[in-house]
């Protein structure tokens, strides 16, 4: 049986003038369809090199990804990416922002009322349909991530590829919007690939976490199974022996990183 998404010997090596660093060695990762996979990691491990060679965005040095078998070597509307930034265009608005990518990925598959249609349904599923006439600068910083959000399912991908998308927000719209994209996934069944430097965030989304070695040359140290029934409530799990035990083995990991970076 073939892997859904396939990282099959990634290498990435960057060369400025006479200078190469090799940021990434031999990545292997098989992601079924539905899962909800994170990766994790110091900064400077190349986790969101990773995230933009599986979208397309820039190319492996050796090895590549697969997706359905089929070779992934550029940016497609089957791999959409939501970054910490929010990425809107700040004069468009809200619906205009979603519908620019509808239009784009639909035009000959769906007339324009069916278009508008899944604009509306995809803001809906974000709770952004009633600001749909607001511009960027009229919403709050989790009111665009949600916008980014609905803007990448609009696309129908067949990965939703995540990079730190709650990290420039505070605690409260933070845990706010982890809920929501938990109840999406529970909802659709997406698969989803998310960069995360947030211990607790990873162990309450994901099915697995990958946790990355220090740069350069990371490669995947571990992959822990988040074995944790779905759905899940954050209340309820603060005090769950299974998900303090996942915790502590992604702290005792990126603490051994840390102190072995610092012993060097």
């Amino acid at each position: 049986m073939q892997a859904y998404l396939k990282l099959d010997h990634i290498d990435k090596t960057f060369t400025r003038g006479s200078a190469t660093t090799e940021v990434l060695k031999d990545i292997n990762l098989t992601i079924e369809k539905g899962e909800y996979v994170s990766i994790i990691g110091h900064s400077g491990c190349g986790k969101s090199t990773l995230l933009n060679i599986v979208a397309g965005l820039t190319g492996a040095t050796n090895g590549g990804v697969l997706l359905e078998n089929r070779e992934v070597n550029a940016p497609g509307p089957d791999r959409a990416v939501v970054f910490q930034n929010h990425s809107l265009l700040p004069w468009l608005t809200v619906y205009e922002n979603v519908k620019l990518g509808v239009d784009k990925v639909f035009a000959r598959t769906k007339s324009r009322a069916e278009r508008d249609a899944w604009v509306i349904h995809n803001l809906s599923l974000v709770q952004m349909a009633h600001a749909k006439d607001k511009r960027p600068s009229e919403i709050s910083g989790g009111m665009k991530q949600r916008v980014g959000i609905a803007r990448a399912l609009a696309m129908e991908p067949k990965v939703l590829l995540l990079d730190e998308p709650f990290g420039a927000l505070d605690a409260l719209t933070r845990a706010h919007l982890q809920d929501s994209v938990m109840a999406l996934h529970q909802k659709l069944g997406n698969t989803i690939l998310m960069i995360t430097h947030d211990v607790d965030e990873a162990v309450l989304l994901s099915d697995r976490i990958v946790m990355m070695t220090n740069g350069p040359s990371a490669r995947i140290g571990e992959v822990l199974e988040v074995p944790l029934a779905r759905p899940r409530k954050r209340l309820e799990l603060a005090t769950n022996p299974g998900y303090l035990k996942c915790r502590q083995r992604v702290l005792e990991f990126l603490y051994e990183r840390h102190s072995f970076v610092e012993a060097a």
